[in-house]
């Protein structure tokens, strides 16, 4: 007698389904290209990194030069395509500026394309 296979449950996901789980409106789709466009550039995930592993949460611009590599102006250029996207927050402190991650804006962009 051949071997016979488990039969999968009811309520087992499809294996051909869809991507996004559904079709995407046309602002969410903006939306959410707009953020991979902005984590499209290794140097803007990297920015993005260092922010999130410095031991407060935060990151001063004048501290996110040197491990990339760039000038202040470049990164500030990064930093303001992040802000743009959602991704991060920027505070002003007198001459400096402080940016923090939206881990809730992460979140989203990693769950965007999942069924």
């Amino acid at each position: 007698m051949p071997p016979t296979l488990p039969l999968l449950a009811a309520d087992t996901a499809v294996c051909c389904s869809p991507v996004t789980g559904g079709v995407l409106s046309p602002d969410d789709a903006e939306r959410i290209a707009r953020t991979f466009k902005a984590l499209g550039d290794p140097t803007r995930v990297r920015l993005l990194s260092l922010i999130a592993a410095s031991a407060d949460g935060e990151a001063c611009i004048c501290d996110l030069t040197e491990p990339v590599g760039l000038s202040q102006p470049t990164v500030s250029h990064h930093m303001k395509l992040l802000v743009d996207a959602g991704l991060a927050t920027r505070e002003q402190r007198g001459r400096w500026a402080y940016y923090r991650v939206v881990t809730d804006a992460l979140e989203q962009a990693s769950r965007a394309l999942r069924p």
